[in-house]
């Protein structure tokens, strides 16, 4: 197989909008993101991914987020008090699903080191199971993984594919792992930038671009569910935006990356968690402790101009699921429950190409 490339290396640049820079979430100024991969032995493929939405105190200087859910078959820590009161109080961390536990610990631990005062603290913690690649019952994740994504996190490009969260997960059949990509809108717009990462681990009808691509190299849902019964699977999104938008647009916001999910072909199977949280961090919606004391009147971006946002979303989302497919390496590991070697096999980029090539696309 060829190397590893982006999606747009390809001929692959789904929607209107172009992207940022970086075509990255880190295109929105501020927001850093750390990976913690853990290749451990023959049975350890694991790893933790850490989204940090400032530079600041993320407990101290809140930022408004919203929650969407499409199937609800996971453990998304803290996602009761974030629907509730529509904020972060610290970064959101990715991991896998038995190592939500020690994630949230670690999380708390880093907040009240910087908090001294605290007393309570919403640690956001999400996951997906990557137990086919992954001996995800040795538990290989621990608390200093978790410390080190945060305390490593960096706002240039983001290592995607086999990596942090994503080192043993799974998409279509192939091996999935983290992908990102952003949007800029233009200035008659707002010209908010906005971006997208994704734990894609999750299965159905690969669609790239509108490119039927999984009927095309012969892996599609109910043959996996045929064949292995192991189509099932899950996916966390995190959007993020510098448009001074309100909890409440966040969660409408949100609910949208599930469009962009679908275009690439997504199940939304009975096995499957589908999670998206997404936040702003225009300074003019940052919730500070003195705005909080001051009880001060916030302004957002109204609700007739957010069809835009809406859009962008969809498209980034549905890019960073491809970025992660494509920037994926194959991955070699144990199934802790029957102790037999398993692969995650990344998409073959060659045959991709040929089948992009018979639809139009260089």
């Amino acid at each position: 197989m060829s190397g590893r490339v982006r999606a747009r290396a390809l001929g692959l640049a789904p929607g209107l909008f172009p992207p940022g820079a970086l075509n990255a979430i880190t295109d929105v100024a501020g927001l850093r993101v750390g990976h913690a991969t853990i290749i451990e032995g023959d049975g350890t493929r694991s790893g933790v991914t850490a989204i940090l939405p400032h530079s600041g105190n993320p407990f101290a200087d809140r930022v408004p987020a919203g929650l969407a859910v499409m199937n609800g078959f996971g453990k998304l820590a803290g996602a009761t008090q974030l629907a509730e009161l529509g904020e972060l109080e610290t970064p959101i961390v990715l991991t896998n699903t038995l190592a939500v536990g020690r994630a949230v610990e670690a999380l708390v631990d880093w907040t009240l080191a910087r908090n001294p005062d605290a007393v309570s603290v919403n640690a956001v913690v999400g996951e997906t199971n990557d137990g086919r690649l992954n001996d995800i019952r040795a538990r290989g994740v621990t608390a200093a993984h978790v410390l080190a994504a945060l305390d490593g996190a960096s706002d240039g490009p983001v290592a995607e594919g086999s990596v942090g969260a994503g080192t043993g997960t799974m998409a279509f059949g192939w091996k999935g792992g983290i992908g990102t990509a952003s949007r800029v809108l233009p200035g008659a717009l707002g010209g908010w930038t906005l971006g997208a990462i994704v734990q894609a681990n999750y299965g159905g009808v690969l669609t790239m671009d509108g490119i039927p691509v999984g009927r095309e190299l012969g892996r599609w849902y109910l043959k996996e569910h045929t064949v292995r019964g192991d189509a099932d699977g899950s996916v966390m999104v995190v959007i993020a935006t510098d448009a001074p938008l309100s909890d409440r647009n966040l969660t409408r916001l949100a609910t949208r990356a599930m469009a962009g999910l679908a275009r690439t072909g997504a199940a939304f199977s009975d096995g499957s968690g589908d999670y998206a949280i997404a936040f702003a961090t225009h300074p003019g919606v940052l919730r500070t402790a003195e705005r909080r004391a001051q009880q001060a009147i916030i302004a957002d971006w109204p609700n007739d101009r957010m069809s835009p946002l809406f859009v962008a979303a969809a498209e980034a989302v549905e890019e960073a699921v491809l970025n992660a497919l494509t920037m994926a390496t194959t991955i070699i590991g144990r199934d802790g429950r029957t102790g037999r070697r398993t692969k995650g096999e990344a998409i073959d980029l060659d045959a991709l190409r040929a089948v992009l090539a018979r639809h139009g696309r260089a």
